[in-house]
């Protein structure tokens, strides 16, 4: 398949399909962090890639220095967190349900949503000194995605400190606890590429029916583990203090002032 460029009209991402492989490519400077307009470009070029039939594999990366410090803390106010949640675990679902391979490609910062998109690839490759990490209770918030299926990855008491303290970790240490498939030195892209080339000697349509078998058990629970979750986010997260205290001490570049409440 020749380089098929995207005509969509993307500013946060860009996406290009060669021979059999779909390059996503987080574009959203410094950080690439993960704000609501670029998690509808993601979902868009995840809709153009699906009906593609020569396409095996789709690689999502992130250009500059890191791979995505998360998602935009800013979208997590309450006139944005209805849609910032619809549109993110819309994607995440995408991402899960499409017939491609999914490969993610971590270099720099992995953190909170963008961790989420990650582990919810089906193989993941990080540099070793990458940063990988679910922040998102010290801002009095949790991370759904994470709660729903990071046990299933990493074992649920591993899962339950990662999330409830939110302490940084390296790509190396994400391998080891088998959140990435591989932690390598430097730059990740060498081992996606020799990855992407055993894929594409394979049959595209034996890999979509193995992956939908692969997944049959854990897709069941996750769907219904993130719908619940949501559902706590917003009936129960939202409504405490806390949670608004911890987004506005972020915006306002200061430290939170807990009332447990």
């Amino acid at each position: 398949m020749a380089i098929v460029h995207t005509d969509l009209q993307l500013s946060r991402v860009s996406m290009q399909m060669e021979d059999g492989v779909a390059w996503i490519t987080l574009r959203n400077p410094p950080l690439n962090v993960i704000d609501i307009p670029t998690m509808k470009e993601l979902a868009l070029v995840l809709a153009q890639i699906e009906p593609e039939p020569e396409v095996v594999a789709t690689v999502v990366s992130g250009d500059g220095k890191a791979f995505s410090a998360g998602a935009d803390v800013g979208d997590h106010t309450p006139a944005k967190v209805v849609e910032m949640l619809t549109e993110f675990h819309g994607l995440i679902r995408m991402l899960v349900a499409t017939r491609k391979v999914t490969i993610a490609a971590v270099h720099g910062s992995c953190l909170g949503g963008a961790a989420e998109l990650a582990m919810m690839c089906d193989l993941v490759y990080t540099s070793e000194d990458a940063q990988w990490g679910f922040p998102e209770i010290k801002l009095g918030c949790f991370p759904p995605v994470a709660c729903a299926a990071l046990a299933a990855l990493v074992g649920p008491k591993r899962a339950a400190e990662l999330v409830l303290t939110g302490r940084s970790f390296s790509g190396r240490e994400a391998a080891e606890i088998g959140l990435a498939t591989q932690a390598v030195p430097g730059d990740p892209h060498s081992a996606v590429e020799d990855c992407v080339s055993e894929l594409l000697q394979l049959s595209p349509a034996a890999l979509a029916v193995t992956k939908k078998a692969l997944y049959a058990w854990d897709s069941i629970h996750f769907d219904k583990g993130l719908a619940r979750a949501e559902k706590i986010y917003f009936d129960d997260l939202m409504k405490t203090a806390d949670a608004h205290e911890g987004i506005r001490a972020f915006l306002e570049k200061r430290p939170a002032k807990w009332t447990g409440r």
